[in-house]
């Protein structure tokens, strides 16, 4: 009886160890989501961005070309409206780039509390390995099969009848 209860009890510590680092485990894998799509959002705005700016510089060629074809010199309001298109064009540029750093740092809070979760869970396992612990071995204590010293190992006959001691 004592080594089932004993088994149970080990089982149980190392049923909540194992929980803890699969816990933790899976935090960890999540973090690593977080961080790849952080990257990935950073190779797509970065490709954006390269997109916009190609577009933006056939705009402003082609703005160009038609104030050149309307026999309207490049100098004055041509030039201002071109110059207007260019800082236009920066501002989005920005935009995509800040909206992007956004995107970016909250993946990589989400990975960080992902991370903290699972050092949360690993930590609470072993608290309750423990708390598994302290009751499984206590309940293999029986202190009616204990020996008491000041008394014999072995129970009083039955009848109370003495074995012919000189007592």
């Amino acid at each position: 009886m004592c080594t089932l209860a004993l088994l149970g009890t080990v089982l149980s510590v190392g049923g909540a160890l194992v929980e803890g680092q699969q816990s933790k485990q899976m935090a960890d894998y999540q973090a690593k989501a977080y961080e790849q799509q952080s990257q990935a959002d950073a190779q797509s705005t970065a490709f954006e961005q390269s997109q916009e700016r190609h577009k933006q510089d056939l705009l402003q060629a082609q703005a160009r070309a038609q104030a050149g074809a309307s026999g309207v010199g490049i100098a004055g309001s041509p030039t201002e409206v071109l110059a207007a298109n260019a800082r236009q064009g920066q501002m989005d540029l920005k935009a995509l780039q800040y909206s992007s750093q956004l995107r970016q740092n909250s993946l990589n809070t989400q990975a960080a509390i992902s991370r903290f979760s699972g050092r949360q869970a690993a930590t609470a396992s072993i608290f309750k390995a423990g708390g598994n612990l302290i009751p499984g071995l206590s309940g293999l204590y029986d202190p009616t099969k204990a020996v008491t010293f000041g008394k014999g190992a072995f129970p009083p006959p039955p009848g109370g009848l003495s074995t012919g001691g000189l007592y």
